[in-house]
């Protein structure tokens, strides 16, 4: 960690949040408020019991017509979400997410996450934590379909070295129905990711004005694991329209000539494997009660349609009560 007195991080902030690239789903925006929690221990600030209430923005993979087919390509559509968090002092916390789709052809409130953890960040040489994660998605014809509800997410960051190597695991798992006359078919499903950092902190105290503060993270990571289903997990920051064009699990669809349901497998799933790298700059910028967290990263997925570097932008913006 280096802490130090310099204008030079907000004209790199300015730079980073005027970007014109991709922006990115839910996981980012929790990150970056896990940024936040992080700058507090960073710090030195004494705990204490807290409200956040805060306002995000990124892009969703959503459909581009009225009709859902899960076989063409999808496009992006950019999103707000409002949340609000309540951290107490021990290290537990809660929050929710709402997400509304800008240009939705309807219900553009179309996910809401509910979220509980804990972080451990009182020790000067680590910090560890985990959180679980329900997701509710709306019927929605504008955002693909996803069996995966339900997400385990722990991590550990070892920060006596200048050079903080980390470990995050991340487990994601559920089901959804869909019903079309008397067609009925039940996807259920799992992924399973780990996650690979190396990461340096940097802190610029009174940058415009005493005892404001700014953190910048550097992040080089590696994501390996299954990729069956799309999904807002964690691990799941890219977007691959290889992965996510394709209804893919095995399910049990009931014929409408029968009552009997019998097994649809929908395709051969997805080994555990190197799945993704990406280098990322992640900012935190407080004044007061307010906080202006930008964040970019490019990265190189192994699999799939499009192999090459891309980019995606996220921020959010919030108070501190």
């Amino acid at each position: 960690m280096q802490v130090m007195k310099s204008p030079f991080l907000i004209i790199l902030t300015i730079v980073i949040t005027s970007l014109r690239v991709m922006g990115q789903s839910a996981a980012d925006l929790q990150d970056l408020a896990d940024l936040e929690r992080q700058l507090d221990s960073l710090l030195n600030r004494q705990p204490k019991n807290e409200w956040v209430f805060g306002l995000g923005f990124g892009n969703n993979p959503a459909y581009g017509g009225k009709t859902t087919d899960a076989f063409r390509p999808v496009n992006m559509k950019s999103f707000l979400s409002p949340n609000v968090s309540y951290n107490h002092k021990s290290g537990l916390y809660a929050s929710t997410y709402a997400y509304y789709l800008l240009g939705a052809e309807q219900r553009p409130w179309f996910e809401l996450d509910l979220n509980a953890g804990y972080d451990y960040t009182k020790h000067r040489n680590f910090i560890a934590g985990g959180s679980y994660t329900k997701y509710f998605y709306r019927d929605s014809t504008d955002v693909p379909p996803t069996p995966i509800t339900n997400e385990l997410f722990a991590y550990f960051f070892w920060r006596k070295w200048w050079l903080e190597p980390g470990i995050s695991l991340d487990f994601g798992w559920g089901k959804y129905n869909e019903t079309d006359g008397r067609n009925s078919l039940s996807v259920k499903g799992n992924d399973f990711n780990i996650i690979l950092d190396v990461r340096h902190p940097f802190i610029f105290l009174d940058v415009l004005k005493k005892k404001d503060a700014v953190l910048l993270m550097p992040v080089a990571s590696l994501t390996s694991g299954t990729a069956k289903y799309f999904s807002n997990l964690k691990s799941f920051r890219y977007v691959s329209r290889s992965n996510i064009a394709k209804k893919q699990g095995k399910g049990r669809r009931r014929r409408p000539d029968m009552d009997v349901p019998v097994e649809t497998a929908l395709s051969d799933g997805s080994a555990f494997q190197p799945r993704a790298v990406d280098l990322g700059v992640r900012a935190s910028y407080i004044i007061g009660k307010v906080a202006i967290s930008p964040s970019y990263t490019v990265f190189k997925l192994f699999q799939g349609e499009d192999t090459s570097i891309t980019g995606y932008f996220t921020a959010s913006i919030s108070v501190t009560l």
